[in-house]
């Protein structure tokens, strides 16, 4: 079988610039040892997120310049919630600025305190909306997809018996249940479409609605396409269509799955919880019809959703992950298996094993990585999801590394350089030292964190 290619030609280019070890340790020294805080024009290959980094196409850029910029009703929303309701089927569509946004304005409704939201993993920005209100969020991913070395296939799976035993024990305390696709707490693994058909026959028995954070959908599509018996002839448009028939709304960053450097959406059947959104949305993000974004930007967005959902540029996008992971399990660097997705999780924690969860190896190894490459990763660990109370350290359950791939951004020899400096790492890995926090915010502490070795 042919090598799969980059199923598009690229006819833009955008210089990057090259520092030397001794810039690096400079630069990130001034930054407080938190790659959040380094200027991007100091990184070589960012893999810090696929939120908002994709490369649009000449389709997006050329919509961009039909966008209609009416406060009220423009034809550029019409477009917009003409393209979510083909693919998720869902009443009512309420653009936000990002998915942060749908979330905030969907818990300002549902959460509160005593409140409980069921999921299988939340993110970081999910969990935070949801606490922030008093609510707790609480992770009921199967057991299989703890363990970063089980190959099940749907690894973002909910335990379907935990939520069972959740909602009878609990039942008045949850307004709401949710899943997030794919899992990216949890690797960027899928949910099977069995699981999703299952979790909203139980929600839905209970009288309790179901959400799903729908931000990375089409690559969970692509998933159940390939994994998932009966779904091998769909299309990924109609395996996404099926996957929302089951859900009462969704929430989504379109950074992600749209091919949009900005914009969101919260969807909604439920006439009465539309309304309260929308006024809600009123307050915070806009009128209605734009909620926060340009009318070019809906535009941008719509042709995007079109195109995410191209069979060859799926294949491709799973494919360059599976690249990636691959050349570093040859190295000997443990991951999360099976690859996901949008991204390949290390594991830090078996990487840097002299170094206790406490001193943050996840944190330590997105360092590293700058250092000997100016290549920019994000922590999956104790910094993100930890909790410090009363001074003491609370870790997370695990500690990873997650190198996110923009999508249409980095070609094949960007792949094999971050291979080759993590390999490069790898045979130094003993020399690694902890970290501290020296100053942190009570939410999402990981975005403005100060730091310094120890």
């Amino acid at each position: 079988m042919p090598e799969i290619i980059e199923p598009f030609r690229i006819k833009s280019v955008e210089p990057i610039r090259f520092t030397t070890r001794e810039d690096r340790e400079r630069i990130l020294r001034d930054a407080k040892y938190n790659p959040f805080l380094i200027d991007a024009d100091d990184v070589l290959i960012d893999l810090l997120t696929d939120s908002g980094t994709s490369a649009m196409s000449a389709a997006q850029w050329g919509a961009i310049m039909t966008g209609d910029e009416s406060y009220a009703g423009s034809r550029s929303f019409r477009r917009f919630e003409a393209k979510i309701q083909e693919i998720f089927g869902f009443k009512h569509v309420i653009p936000t600025h990002q998915g942060r946004a749908a979330e905030k304005i969907l818990m300002a409704i549902a959460g509160g305190s005593g409140k409980i939201i069921p999921n299988n993993n939340h993110f970081d920005t999910t969990r935070a909306n949801v606490e922030f209100t008093g609510a707790e969020a609480l992770d009921l991913v199967i057991e299989e997809g703890k363990d970063p070395d089980h190959l099940h296939p749907f690894k973002g799976n909910l335990d379907l018996e935990k939520l069972k035993t959740l909602l009878s024990r609990s039942r008045d305390q949850i307004p709401l249940g949710m899943v997030t696709v794919t899992n990216n707490t949890g690797g960027g693994q899928p949910v099977s479409m069995a699981n999703i058909k299952a979790i909203a026959e139980t929600l839905h028995a209970n009288g309790k609605p179901f959400i799903i954070d729908s931000c990375r959908f089409a690559e969970n599509a692509w998933f159940i396409k390939q994994r998932e018996d009966g779904y091998q002839d769909k299309t990924p448009l109609e395996i996404a269509q099926e996957m929302f028939s089951h859900a009462d709304g969704a929430t989504m960053s379109l950074k992600k799955d749209g091919f949009g450097n900005i914009g969101g959406f919260l969807a909604l059947n439920d006439d009465a919880l539309a309304e309260q959104a929308r006024n809600i949305l009123i307050l915070t993000e806009g009128f209605p019809t734009y909620g926060g974004l340009a009318g070019r930007d809906l535009e941008a967005l719509a042709q995007g959703l079109d195109e995410v959902l191209d069979p060859h540029y799926l294949e491709y996008r799973v494919a360059t992950v599976r690249y990636l992971a691959n050349k570093l399990i040859e190295t000997g660097v443990k991951i999360v298996q099976p690859p996901g997705g949008h991204a390949v999780y290390i594991d830090a924690k078996r990487f840097y094993s002299q170094i206790p969860a406490e001193q943050f190896p996840a944190q330590v190894f997105v360092n590293e990585l700058y250092v000997a490459g100016g290549i920019r990763g994000v922590e999956i660990g104790s910094v993100m999801f930890g909790r410090c109370i009363d001074g003491v350290e609370h870790p997370a359950d695990r500690e990873l590394v997650r190198l996110a791939l923009p999508r249409r951004v980095y070609t094949q020899a960007h792949v094999n350089y971050v291979a080759d400096v993590i390999a490069e790492m790898f045979g130094r890995r003993d020399e690694a030292t902890g970290l501290r926090i020296t100053k942190q915010a009570p939410f999402l502490r990981h975005f403005t964190a100060e730091l310094s070795p120890l």
